[in-house]
């Protein structure tokens, strides 16, 4: 699948982002008088799940706290200042993010570390998918202002569109983010039109740690990607019993953080139908492109992963058990 719109776009925005003026301050000196570029769209307030934040004038020292806003900030055509380390993979390394900055200083991984994030001094903080409690928050926002974690409204994480519209408001770009999602959603539509078999078709997207699976819902991004693409959640999501293995057996089946070959001795896996039918797609061991493609659940990551991926859930969906389902990861 050919990316030209989106790259087109890119490029567009890192033009863009080079012209971004006057640094914001923090909460406290919301009042303060702030040199505003002319015609631009500052000051901004945006909403998050802990109220809400304005941003006085266009941020020039970004930190990403959140464990996906890099590629959301990278993509609007700014470089942060420093960002979260993203955990269990080497994301400096990852191929939908070639042409972009990798060396950049990192303030903490699965935990925060505050005093770094305050030595990068900051004037805006994105951490729209931080899972952070009020009291983290609070500490964030005391250093620069914070957009706060996005929810879906019903306890889950909010949805990548949602990010992008909230991160490109926040960074005085609410046109580019809206054309970078026209792009990303044309994407999604094309693999949607090219396998309509996908549209309503049951999908058990589930985690295999520690010998137990667990199917994910509508509110983790990593599920939403396949729903996205026409797929739906189980009934039942969740962790998965030995006894209640039979969950797995929908549709079809999607396996992350474990291969075909190290699942087959489990006679109990083996033995449902999806699974010998062939309607199963294995992601591969965690750290993996793929799999840290779909952590990342952001608009430089989907397109690379619609092409890794589709493919396979192409194969598995078709209901031909003669059909071979090539291997991701």
């Amino acid at each position: 699948m050919k990316h030209s719109r989106r790259a087109a776009a890119l490029t567009a925005l890192a033009v863009a982002g080079a012209t971004a003026l006057t640094a914001c301050g923090s909460d406290d000196d919301a009042n303060d008088t702030a040199t505003q570029p002319t015609g631009g769209p500052f000051p901004v307030t945006v909403e998050h799940a802990y109220g809400e934040t304005t941003v006085e004038s266009a941020p020039q020292r970004i930190v990403t706290a959140g464990f996906n806003d890099l590629d959301f900030v990278l993509a609007l055509g700014e470089t942060p200042v420093a960002t979260r380390a993203f955990s269990g993979y080497d994301y400096q390394q990852r191929p939908w993010a070639e042409g972009y900055a990798t060396d950049i200083p990192e303030v903490g991984e699965m935990e925060l570390d505050y005093e770094a994030i305050a030595a990068a001094e900051p004037d805006l903080i994105s951490a729209t998918y931080s899972l952070t409690e009020q009291a983290g928050y609070d500490t964030l926002a005391a250093l620069a202002p914070t957009i706060g974690d996005l929810t879906d409204g019903q306890g889950g994480s909010a949805s990548w569109e949602a990010q992008l519209e909230t991160i490109g408001e926040a960074l005085g770009k609410e046109q580019e983010a809206q054309e970078l999602r026209e792009s990303v959603d044309a994407d999604f539509e094309t693999a949607r039109s090219e396998n309509p078999q996908f549209e309503g078709r049951t999908a058990a997207v589930a985690m295999y740690m520690d010998g137990s699976f667990y199917i994910l819902g509508e509110g983790d991004p990593r599920g939403l990607f396949f729903y996205d693409l026409g797929f739906t959640a189980p009934d039942e999501t969740g962790e998965v019993s030995a006894e209640r293995i039979d969950l797995l057996d929908q549709d079809t089946l999607v396996i992350l953080g474990a291969t075909q070959e190290q699942l087959a001795a489990d006679p109990l896996f083996a033995g449902l139908d999806v699974v010998s039918e062939d309607r199963t797609v294995y992601l591969g061991e965690f750290g993996n492109d793929v799999q840290g493609a779909l952590g990342f659940a952001s608009p430089l990551s989907l397109p690379y992963l619609i092409d890794a991926t589709v493919p396979a859930l192409a194969a598995a969906s078709d209901d031909d058990p003669s059909t071979a389902v090539p291997t991701v990861g």
